[in-house]
């Protein structure tokens, strides 16, 4: 039994062993297919995180080179402003790349250290501010803006923790200074502060770059209706007058009379917007629009004006410039009087105070004032350009304001606005607002106002020619071309009281007079006489300026000379 029980086990054992052997055979195929699927899966896994390093290391080297910042940059940094052009395309305006530095304080290990060696590439760094900032629990600051490429280089070479840069954009202005104040500039950020720069910001630009919904692709260019090539002829006139007559100031506008374009305009002195802290110098203001002048005997053209449309004169009436007129303690006298009775193109001529006083006190003070305010000359100027200033008038208009009004002295108002009150008067009697953008006449038309009469700009397109072929205006003739003008030669104020000796000179033109196209304004601030003359009125100085832009710019606005009986152009060089 014993044995039979052994041999029952051991045969019950083999039995039992199989299937035991082949669990154990199925375990280690399971186990192996385990092992061999987390091998794949480290394997996976690792070229998973390789994939990505490489991906990012082709994403860096794809990646702008000033990018060096770990701190993501800000769309408004780096918002694009549209390039600004002359109406023949030319660049007035256009962002170029640019880095600022700046600190990570919470990395900044020695703040003392970086100070020092900072101050070896930016030696006008100031330390304390710099100390402050480094110091501070911010974890950023901005440490100098907008460097050279120099710069950025030798700061690199001092390898401080915690400095990098951030890339920017940096407003450049190609002509500098020569149409400053029409272009304007913009801030440290890049955002229009004057001009037409931040006319584009009033736009909308400014308000999408806070909404941070700008982009920094290119935007379409804004083109302006100035040409830089008149525009360079217009300051360089002035600052050669400017030095010939040893003026303060100068300043012109050449308009089209029939849309209303500004074509150029300058005033001196000016600034480079390149350098943005200039234009806050003393004297550097935008004296065209942002400043307004009595502009003297130019006045004289608009009092006419209002006569001869008021009906109650005619160009054969007269009026006796035969003595001084006196009025509420007041003298009213000529400055080249002939004492004599003058006809209306003769009180033109020869510019008589005392005839262009009696034509106003014909018309009345109340008409007086609402035919100025008609014509635009005593309401602040709509147009694009931001500086521009409301002119200065009587609170109230007694006789004797009437009667100074008319011959230039008692109201303020600016040089553009005086322009474009003239250009009605020669375009057939359509006030036309001012622009700085393109326009057609067509646009032009949709917007004008008619102020005077046709027949009145007629007569006046007449007094103006014969006023530079006879009268204060025949040093503005130029050779070739038909020019009308009106001189103004304004006392100025000092110490309360009229001076004599310190005068604020203008001349207003138009060109050609008999279909007039342009106005051309220049006023020059306290001249001297030049040197061999003796005299320094608005017909020594402002109307051979005049002269001077007309000669040299006519061709290129494509007004043609008049030709002489042998076919010849009498056009003059510059």
């Amino acid at each position: 039994m014993l044995f039979r029980r052994k041999t029952g086990t051991k045969a019950g054992a083999d039995v039992e062993e199989r299937p035991v052997a082949g669990r154990v055979e199925g375990a280690r195929k399971t186990s192996g297919k385990r092992a061999q699927n987390r091998i794949m899966i480290v394997m996976a896994g690792v070229c998973v995180v390789y994939a990505v390093i490489a991906g990012r290391l082709v994403e860096y080297g794809l990646r702008d080179e000033l990018t060096v910042s770990s701190i993501a940059r800000g769309d408004a940094l780096l918002a694009s402003r549209p390039d600004l052009l002359d109406r023949n395309g030319n660049v007035l305006a256009t962002d170029i790349r640019t880095v600022s530095l700046y600190a990570e304080p919470h990395k900044v290990t020695d703040p003392d250290e970086v100070i020092e060696k900072l101050t070896t590439v930016l030696p006008d760094l100031d330390a304390r501010s710099v100390y402050r900032k480094l110091t501070s629990n911010s974890r950023f600051q901005w440490l100098s803006r907008q460097l050279t490429p120099r710069q950025q280089s030798e700061i690199l070479a001092l390898g401080l923790p915690g400095v990098g840069f951030r890339p920017e954009k940096r407003r450049f202005y190609p002509g500098g200074p020569t149409a400053s104040h029409i272009v304007g500039i913009v801030n440290i950020d890049n955002k229009g502060i004057a001009g037409m720069e931040k006319y584009v910001d009033d736009q909308g630009l400014a308000a999408l770059a806070e909404a941070g919904m700008t982009i920094e692709q290119n935007l379409e260019p804004v083109e302006l209706s100035i040409d830089l090539r008149v525009q360079h002829i217009v300051r360089n006139e002035l600052a050669a007058a400017m030095q010939r007559y040893r003026a303060i100031a100068a300043g012109a506008v050449v308009l089209n009379v029939k849309t209303g374009e500004v074509l150029a305009m300058s005033s001196l002195p000016d600034y480079d917007p390149n350098i943005p802290a200039q234009a806050l110098e003393k004297d550097r203001m935008n004296r065209m629009s942002a400043g307004t002048y009595e502009m003297g005997s130019t006045f004289k053209a608009f009092t006419t004006a209002m006569a001869l449309d008021s009906g109650l004169v005619g160009m054969n009436d007269t009026f006796d410039a035969t003595r001084p007129l006196r009025i509420a303690g007041h003298t009213i006298n000529d400055f080249h009087g002939k004492h004599r009775v003058l006809t209306v193109p003769e009180i033109f001529i020869y510019s008589s105070n005392i005839a262009t006083a009696r034509m106003a006190d014909m018309v009345g003070i109340e008409q007086h004032r609402e035919f100025l305010t008609r014509i635009g000359l005593l309401s602040r100027l709509t147009t694009e350009l931001p500086e521009v200033k409301t002119p200065v008038q009587p609170n109230e208009w007694k006789k004797i304001n009437s009667i100074t009004i008319s011959f230039g002295h008692g109201v303020a108002t600016t040089p553009l606005q005086t322009a474009v009150a003239a250009a009605a008067l020669m375009n057939g009697g359509k006030l036309i607002p001012p622009t700085f953008l393109p326009r057609t006449e067509d646009e032009a038309n949709a917007v004008a106002v008619q102020v005077v009469k046709p027949q009145t700009s007629d007569q006046m397109r007449e007094l103006m020619e014969m006023n530079v072929a006879k009268g204060s205006g025949r040093r503005a003739e130029v050779e070739g071309y038909r020019v009308g003008g009106k001189t103004g030669t304004a006392e100025k104020v000092v110490n309360g009281r009229y001076s004599s000796n310190v005068r604020f000179n203008a001349f207003l033109s138009a060109f050609p007079i008999d279909d007039p196209e342009y106005v051309v304004l220049v006023i020059v601030d306290e001249p001297k006489p030049a040197e061999g003359q003796h005299s320094a009125t608005a017909g020594m100085n402002a109307a051979p300026t005049v002269k001077a832009i007309i000669r040299r710019s006519a061709s290129i606005l494509g007004v043609r000379p008049t030709f002489g009986d042998d076919s010849t152009a009498l056009l003059e060089s510059y």
